[in-house]
């Protein structure tokens, strides 16, 4: 057996270990909680969505009837990930009940994708800072708990699933001038990607745009951009086909993939495909090959529909933005959370902060100004960093992304300061780690004076989310419920009610009615409810409807019932707390 063997832990062990090590520790913080509330509002519509798909609704019949009534509500969600999670459930259903099975898969799936994550970022580090430098970012890993929020048992959203192919993708590319399949990796994994959904968009294309550089400025890698387009041209045409129903294959939308998206992203991966094989060997010509494809793919995205040009959210709904979009706390700007609760952005940005000072001081080596890895890793943090600035829901791209380079970095620390002994290493390393920097931050910036204005956990809000608080909801007659419009998911989920409204920019008009009705006067709210054929009204907790504030809060229905004044065409339903419960009288 060779020495090198005997001296270094099998790699893959190591990964494995730390995984577990994460993937208990999560089970021993998190699991009591999976059997006390659904976690998140995006969680609990997850499971409408694949308890419909079970009981036989269509693959692509994404229409949830209960919701919005009698409109409905289409989601743009991928079936890829009800499948998934439908895989995990049956799987656990063999020996367990019903409840203990679906329990147990909100568990685990989140953890499933915490594996490839931390591989990616662990393959990253590899690239640019050798072995070291990969069990240092797994030591990262192991203590990110920053890194964690959407990897936490109860999370079945689509955002791990994103992190890790985002992960993946970065990590192919930058492997793609040592590892022959990587650039076809690469292409795959971003039309998974894209048929997901589009918050890792900007990551992905970077790669991809990347790739596309290094072929106008070295002609040997023609290959792997051939590779590269069309694995992506493919895996983009598979996720549309399998995530659109023939008869929506001419839609457009800007939030999901659709003709425009999946028409761009496959004539760009061909004609980069194109300019990879007939590889010219003036430089010019292969750069004006390159920007030619890219030109190609952002014109016939925007001549298929020119909207999207605003971002992913150009459709929706002008109406939703001032009474709930301008209020979601993932999408607010870094700056927007600096100055309300600047503890909390503080917190999110400090390991980010820390890797791109990584990155910076890695800028000043030579070496790796010239190394293609070291450019795709500090690119796609750069990117991930510029995403987390602009809505605070990229933090978590940013932590992944920047371990590699703080990992990197930490090996030339521990070398200017001489510390040479493992324990030694491991210690100074967990100085550095998401946590430990993170926390140090929070702690400097309290003693600074620093406060939150707004507790972001809203623990006022916790008793109106607990799966308990809707055993007493769920035993009145069915009807429509009007709520605030983060309780709708988890009365769809918990109840046999239909709800009007619930968190998703789609869904404007039962954004905007529900809204209305716990907005204006009781008896313009009584026009507003009758009009839409609420059953009950519902209210829970002390925090006002999003967008409700002075003077117009006082004067509000909802600002009456908080004082106790009931109109008399409400009846109280006893019995119902942390609810308040109001029937409608006929």
């Amino acid at each position: 057996m060779p020495a090198s063997l005997l001296r270094q832990p099998n790699f893959a062990a190591l990964l494995v270990l730390v995984w577990l090590v994460v993937v208990l520790a999560l089970l021993l913080a998190y699991w009591p909680q999976t059997g006390e509330t659904l976690l998140d509002t995006d969680d609990a519509m997850r499971l409408v969505q694949m308890r419909a798909w079970l009981a036989g609704q269509g693959w692509f019949d994404l229409h949830v009837a209960r919701l919005q009534p009698p409109l409905g509500y289409d989601s743009h969600w991928s079936r890829l990930i009800d499948a998934g999670l439908s895989a995990v459930l049956l799987a656990f259903a063999s020996f367990h009940d019903a409840a203990m099975a679906e329990r147990l898969m909100r568990a685990c799936w989140p953890l499933l994708w915490l594996l490839p994550t931390i591989a990616g970022a662990a393959a990253i580090a590899w690239r640019i800072g050798g072995r070291e430098a990969a069990q240092l970012a797994l030591l990262l890993a192991l203590a990110g708990v920053p890194g964690y929020q959407q990897f936490v048992p109860g999370r079945i959203d689509h955002h791990n699933v994103q992190i890790a192919l985002a992960l993946a993708t970065a990590a192919a590319t930058v492997w793609s001038d040592r590892k022959r399949w990587a650039a076809g990796a690469a292409g795959a994994f971003t039309g998974m990607a894209l048929a997901i959904g589009y918050e890792s968009v900007a990551c992905l294309a970077v790669c991809g745009a990347l790739l596309a550089v290094r072929h106008a400025a070295d002609r040997d890698a023609g290959r792997p951009l051939c590779e590269y387009g069309l694995a992506l041209a493919a895996s983009t045409a598979i996720g549309f086909l399998a995530s659109v129903a023939p008869g929506h294959w001419t839609a457009r939308a800007c939030d999901a993939i659709a003709l425009n998206g999946a028409v761009a992203a496959i004539c760009a991966g061909l004609v980069l495909a194109l300019a990879g094989r007939l590889s010219h060997p003036q430089a010019i010509t292969r750069t004006l090959a390159v920007v030619g494809a890219a030109s190609l793919a952002l014109a016939l995205a925007l001549l298929l529909e020119p909207s999207c040009i605003r971002g992913p959210f150009a459709m929706v709904d002008p109406r939703i933005w001032p009474v709930w979009h301008d209020h979601v706390r993932e999408l607010q700007p870094l700056g927007a959370v600096l100055r309300t609760n600047p503890l909390t952005a503080v917190g999110i940005a400090a390991f980010p902060a820390a890797a791109l000072l990584a990155a910076l001081a890695l800028w000043r080596e030579p070496a790796l100004r010239r190394d293609f890895g070291f450019l795709t890793a500090a690119a796609v943090f750069a990117t991930a960093a510029a995403m987390m600035v602009v809505a605070i829901r990229g933090y978590s791209y940013a932590i992944w992304l920047g371990m590699p380079l703080v990992a990197t970095v930490a090996l030339r620390l521990f070398a200017l300061l001489r510390i040479t002994l493992p324990a030694a290493r491991f210690c100074a390393g967990l100085l550095l780690t998401p946590m430990a920097l993170s926390g140090g931050a929070i702690t400097i910036a309290h003693a600074g004076g620093l406060d939150d204005r707004d507790d972001f956990s809203r623990p006022e809000s916790r008793p109106c989310f607990r799966t308990a608080s809707y055993a007493p909801l769920a035993r009145l007659p069915a009807g429509l419920v009007v709520a605030d419009v983060s309780h709708g998911p988890f009365l769809l989920a918990l109840t046999p009610h239909a709800a009007m409204a619930a968190p998703y920019h789609r869904l404007s008009h039962g954004i905007v009615t529900a809204h209305r009705a716990l907005a204006a006067p009781p008896e313009e709210a009584r026009a507003i409810l009758a009009a839409a054929g609420a059953t009950y009204l519902v209210t829970c907790g002390p925090r006002p409807p999003d967008g409700l504030a002075e003077p117009l809060r006082r004067r509000s229905l909802w600002g009456h019932l908080q004082s106790g004044s009931v109109p008399a065409w409400l009846e109280p339903v006893p019995a119902m707390q942390p609810f308040a419960v109001f029937r409608l009288r006929s």
